[in-house]
């Protein structure tokens, strides 16, 4: 991959194919890995456990994410602690709601004063933020993931509310704030401006990154000789009128 030498944001891939994940583990820009159970069910993981240990007999020296799915505190909590006994590198997802709207803060204090390291994920707010922010130990890492991508969906610029998120976080040294769900190679670039300290990408745009940096003109060249093959390729054809051909001076 191509990544600028001055960005100090870390790079986790976000996925749940395991070929795919154990080709960008060979990868030491990938510092970290993230999935979720919408992830898992669309790349057809049928059992969520043996996956996950699969996962971790390889990945053994950075993070990997694996989310609780129970809908119940209590629940959540249990199996909470059942993930972070996969194994050391384990970040424990937890949403920052259960599907009623209910908050997660109860579950992650209880893990937290375990010293589990929780990855709070669907956060959306600068009010949420606070809340799992007064929840965390200062001595006990966590991860904070802050939709930023689909904050954008709303019309709404994430760059201010994620610098916010920032500084309200500053106050837990060993919490960091993911910027999750980037729309494109830019929110890389925007996430690192905003002092973020992870940001969550998929493959679609890690294979973006070696355009970083390059020449609008060369990239401008390479567009029209594929739209020129494409159509090459497709045997597209206009009949036209030979006597009609004169270059306008």
């Amino acid at each position: 991959m191509n990544i600028p030498s001055d960005l100090r944001i870390k790079i986790f891939a976000d996925g749940a194919n395991l070929e795919e994940i154990l080709r960008l583990a060979k990868d030491p820009m990938i510092k970290g890995f993230t999935t979720n159970p919408t992830l898992m069910r669309k790349a057809g993981i049928e059992d969520y456990e043996t996956f996950a240990r699969d996962v971790l007999a390889e990945i053994v020296d950075r993070p990997v994410s694996f989310e609780v799915f129970a809908d119940d505190l209590d629940g959540m909590v249990a199996q909470g602690f059942e993930i972070a006994g996969w194994g050391p590198n384990v970040n424990v997802k937890i949403p920052v709601t259960n599907t009623q709207g209910e908050s997660t803060v109860p579950v992650v204090e209880r893990l937290v004063a375990e010293g589990v390291v929780v990855n709070v994920t669907a956060v959306f707010t600068l009010d949420q933020v606070r809340a799992i922010t007064a929840a965390l130990d200062a001595s006990v890492p966590a991860i904070v993931s802050v939709f930023a991508g689909r904050i954008a969906d709303t019309g709404r610029d994430p760059i201010p509310h994620m610098r916010e998120a920032v500084e309200i976080l500053r106050d837990r040294p060993k919490a960091e704030l993911i910027w999750a769900s980037p729309r494109e190679l830019l929110n890389v670039f925007h996430a690192d401006e905003s002092g973020c300290h992870i940001i969550t990408v998929t493959n679609d745009i890690l294979a973006k990154l070696a355009n970083a940096g390059k020449s609008l003109e060369t990239f401008s060249l390479e567009t029209v000789k594929m739209f020129h093959e494409d159509a090459a390729g497709a045997g597209y054809e206009i009949q036209t009128d030979p006597g009609k051909l004169k270059l306008v001076r």
